[in-house]
């Protein structure tokens, strides 16, 4: 068997792993044999995506030669730590998924008014700076006034694999909201069937079969001055649903004036997607991302 020494691991999201080669071989039964945990299909997704590198220098032929003394690297994710425009940032990136913090203001995707001023838009200009046929899939959207974290594939294949697995590939997905009033029930359950409008409005039906059934979990986390903090997990994904369901309590979020708000006293929607995990839909792997409560929301609560 041929010998070959592990020289390094970085732990984190930016983790690569270094090896150094003992004896002559072909790359990829050299990557067989040190990962064994990976399939064949695993270990050629990276050389295709260009994560693998000899000598610094990214190889994708799986019979690339190896000399005794060079060092393999293998880049598990790309992250980088340039935006691809104000305020939007990402928080991972690999070859085939990338996770960002979505600002408040920004569309998910483009609307009947605006094209360009989208997270879509923004990402696509941002990987096409390495290669002009790169693209970028929707897997899910996030309202325009409402921060926090999104995913997006970089090929369609991905894109399917996850809306069609959804429901299996997601763990956990939790929002923060900062609602109107003190809500008295600090645990509850929220069940109703939503339909839309041809305005656009979204409301709810109490009769089984009226629309789309929705189900929202949510759990008072402070309480202040006229506000609540909650904690929000969705039963089923629909179209403003926690916005409407807010309401239906009669505690509708601040700055929603669309379903009920009287008040904006942060000068934006109290709505935050706080925590997206799920698994990863190439290596399987479970990854988890979370991000802060924003700081306008716990300022309410001081």
């Amino acid at each position: 068997m041929k010998k070959y020494q592990r020289q390094g691991h970085k732990a984190g999201p930016d983790r690569q792993t270094n090896l150094n080669v003992a004896e002559p071989g072909e790359l990829m039964k050299f990557l067989i044999e040190k990962m064994p945990d990976k399939s064949r299909n695993n270990i050629k997704s990276l050389l295709t995506h260009r994560q693998v590198l000899v000598d610094g220098q990214v190889v994708t032929q799986y019979n690339h030669p190896l000399q005794v003394g060079q060092e393999v690297s293998i880049n598990w994710a790309l992250v980088r730590d340039e935006k691809p425009a104000r305020g939007l940032r990402i928080l991972y990136e690999d070859a085939d998924i990338i996770i960002i913090d979505k600002p408040a203001g920004l569309l998910s995707i483009a609307s009947d008014k605006e094209k360009e001023r989208t997270a879509y838009h923004q990402l696509t200009d941002y990987v096409r700076l390495k290669d002009p046929e790169n693209r970028i899939f929707i897997v899910h959207r996030l309202d325009r006034e409402t921060s926090g974290v999104m995913l997006f594939a970089k090929n369609e294949d991905i894109k399917h694999s996850l809306q069609d697995n959804w429901k299996e590939a997601v763990v956990d997905r939790a929002y923060i909201a900062v609602v109107e009033g003190p809500v008295e029930k600090k645990e509850g359950r929220i069940k109703s069937y939503l339909q839309e409008t041809k305005t656009r409005l979204v409301y709810s039906s109490s009769s089984p079969g009226d629309g789309q059934e929705a189900v929202t979990y949510y759990k008072v986390l402070e309480a202040g001055a006229g506000y609540s903090l909650l904690e929000i997990r969705l039963g089923t994904g629909r179209k403003n649903q926690i916005r409407v369901h807010m309401k239906d309590i009669g505690h509708s979020i601040i700055g929603d004036k669309k379903y009920g708000a009287m008040t904006n006293p942060i000068g934006r929607l109290g709505l935050h997607a706080h925590i997206l995990a799920f698994h990863h839909p190439v290596s399987g792997e479970l990854m988890r991302f979370e991000t802060e409560v924003p700081k306008k929301f716990s300022q309410l609560f001081k």
